[in-house]
């Protein structure tokens, strides 16, 4: 077991001295570019879901009101998807930076 730890420690040390400075620039960068993308894409999910529940609920009330509630849940879900795609916009900009 001794001589399996010392094997992984000198591998360790050889592979750190071997390595290629890192860029931190651009690591932050695409860390900032899968934070933009991580939170930018939660909003509307939820946004998407609680339209969905009410859109649902309003249809099990009153199912002669279909056209209306589904026309008005696609323009609110549309509305939605754009902000994610706006934060995946954001986000291929900075990975492209």
């Amino acid at each position: 077991m001794e001589n399996v730890i010392v094997d992984v420690a000198q591998a360790a040390a050889q592979v750190a001295q071997a390595a290629e400075p890192v860029d931190w620039p651009q690591a932050l960068r695409n860390v900032g570019a899968g934070l933009a993308m991580g939170f930018g894409a939660m909003g509307p999910g939820i946004g998407i879901g609680i339209l969905g529940h009410g859109a649902m609920s309003a249809l099990g009330r009153n199912p002669e009101a279909r056209g209306p509630i589904m026309t008005n849940m696609l323009i609110a879900i549309g509305l939605c998807e754009a902000v994610a795609i706006y934060s995946l916009i954001v986000a291929i900009i900075l990975g492209m930076m």
